[in-house]
């Protein structure tokens, strides 16, 4: 089985049948794979703290679930 340890050494592909055919044959490193995942930075998300009405807050949450998002999410 061939490593693939850069990117550029995939080919574009014409179809899922070539890409498979590929595959069946080559294997990512696994720095290669490891450096793909996205690992969320602290920096992204920063804690609040909101006060609401408790009519407000079960305003929100009924709305949140009719869009199937978390209520913290929607806010």
């Amino acid at each position: 089985m061939n490593i693939i340890s850069e990117w550029k050494e995939i080919p574009l592909f014409d179809n899922e049948n070539e890409e498979a055919e590929y595959w069946n044959k080559h294997q990512l490193d696994a720095h290669l794979m490891n450096s793909s995942i996205h690992r969320p930075d602290s920096r992204e998300s920063t804690t609040i703290t909101l006060r609401f009405d408790p009519r407000m807050l079960a305003r929100i949450k009924r709305i949140a679930r009719s869009r199937f998002l978390n209520y913290q999410s929607m806010m």
